[in-house]
């Protein structure tokens, strides 16, 4: 499976595309950082990003998109720009029928270094160990986005899996509701 990971942001935003393979096999396939002018206008920094974003969507191929989930932060400015980013590059991965998985940060480090509490130079060395790159991917939106395709690719199996598996029992507790009423019918039915 191809993922196209994104560290959304207005004035960087990261973008890494990651192949998985069987087990817990991955392979870098590009990475790079969008960057836009502080000084142009909210409307045209969000078209510029879409832009790159449909580009890669376009050139990679990603059968997924994984996106970093806007926490909570003291800068009302920076989330709000965050999440605008961040939406962009749904609305685009959803134009081509793309699902779109979205991350939190703490789930991202936890699924890359093992502990949801590892600070970005973690996070950094462990996606260059992982994906067996020469350099770690600099500055660290790209390995950001990087390390959110790895985690997209570990984690979604088994989300799928749970999911089917909630649905099934879901399923199986309607078909007992039923039967329980078909049988308390019938019961009062024979009185």
């Amino acid at each position: 499976m191809r993922v196209l990971g994104v560290d959304p942001g207005l004035t960087r935003c990261g973008l890494g595309v990651v192949d998985g393979g069987t087990g817990r096999t991955v392979t870098c396939v590009a990475v790079d950082v969008v960057r836009t002018p502080v000084d142009a206008s909210l409307e045209i920094r969000l078209l510029r990003l879409a832009d790159a974003v449909e580009d890669w969507l376009e050139r990679y191929r990603p059968e997924a998109v994984a996106v970093e989930r806007v926490f909570s932060q003291h800068n009302v400015r920076t989330v709000m720009g965050t999440a605008q980013a961040g939406g962009v590059v749904a609305l685009t991965a959803a134009r081509r029928r793309l699902p779109v998985a979205f991350h939190t940060p703490s789930e991202v480090k936890a699924a890359v270094t093992g502990s949801g509490r590892a600070d970005k130079a973690q996070v950094t060395g462990m996606v260059t160990r992982l994906l067996k790159l020469a350099e770690a991917p600099s500055p660290a939106d790209a390995a950001d986005a990087l390390a959110l395709a790895i985690c997209h690719l570990w984690r979604e199996p088994m989300r799928a899996r749970l999911a089917e598996a909630e649905a099934r029992a879901a399923e199986l507790a309607r078909t007992h509701r039923a039967r329980l009423a078909a049988a308390a019918r019938n019961a009062k039915g024979n009185r």
